[in-house]
């Protein structure tokens, strides 16, 4: 199984994103991890909220194939604290066959299409965390997820 993850908009931050891309390189010693970028939207001042999430559903759909097991992390998703994360992903190795997909939406959330599409919502929390964070914490508790099936030491009950 590979995992994958799109993120809408590039990470503004040289801190945040140096952090992603050292979780990122860990969490590849265990298991296939791509992310990918879709640009943000140009010129969406004369666009609505729900038309920059429509088009912005329109571009996560392009990245998407039939067979993928697709999760959003979404606000109003199931939260599991990190062991039964480790768990979930076990599971997730288990039955999806070919690739698992966890999308970030933009900062307005995901068209009903998007919605429609997944298979399942995640929250990572009931507090509010900006975009930017939310991919940093996502792959921190991705690799903390490998270390605890793996039995290592990253994890302190």
């Amino acid at each position: 199984m590979k995992i994958q993850l799109i993120l809408v908009g590039k990470t503004n931050s040289k801190t945040y994103q140096s952090i992603i891309d050292d979780y990122s390189e860990r969490v590849k010693h265990y298991t296939p991890f791509e992310v990918t970028v879709i640009p943000e939207l140009k010129n969406t001042k004369s666009l609505s909220q729900e038309q920059q999430k429509q088009m912005e559903g329109e571009l996560i759909l392009r990245q998407l194939q039939d067979s993928d097991y697709v999760v959003l992390l979404d606000e109003h998703g199931q939260e599991l604290r990190s062991i039964e994360f480790a768990t979930w992903i076990s599971k997730k190795q288990q039955a999806v066959s070919r690739r698992l997909v966890f999308i970030i939406g933009g900062p307005y959330g995901f068209s009903p299409t998007i919605y429609q599409r997944a298979n399942e919502k995640l929250s990572l929390s009931k507090m509010t965390f900006s975009h930017q964070m939310v991919r940093m914490i996502f792959v921190e508790q991705l690799y903390r997820a490998f270390t605890i099936l793996k039995g290592e030491q990253y994890h302190h009950e």
